[in-house]
């Protein structure tokens, strides 16, 4: 967070309030996106994130590490990404993912 400039707030304003949401790239994952930057310079700043409680959005005042969501990764992207295109993750990233129990297949 701290390489892409991004805040806890800003991270958890991403996930509250999307401009768009997409499924994320690992299996069960959602991803979120929300505008940002200037009109000249845009970017969008995205949050990959997992729900292991299928009503944590009813617990929105916990953290999130007891709201049943995880987050797996932020990011900032250069520009404006296509809408709707899966990124391929490459399988040997997949499976040290898995691995590691970040994500399951």
């Amino acid at each position: 967070m701290k390489f892409y400039r991004l805040s806890e707030a800003r991270v958890k304003r991403v996930l509250h309030h999307p401009d768009r949401v997409e499924e994320g790239i690992a299996p069960k994952t959602m991803a979120t996106m929300q505008k940002a930057g200037s009109q000249k310079y845009p970017s969008e700043i995205w949050v990959m994130y997992q729900q292991t409680h299928p009503l944590s959005f009813l617990k929105a005042k916990k953290p999130f590490s007891q709201s049943g969501m995880r987050i797996i990764s932020t990011w900032r992207y250069p520009g404006q990404s296509p809408v709707g295109e899966k990124i391929k993750i490459p399988d040997s990233v997949r499976q040290d993912l898995i691995a590691l129990g970040i994500i399951s297949e």
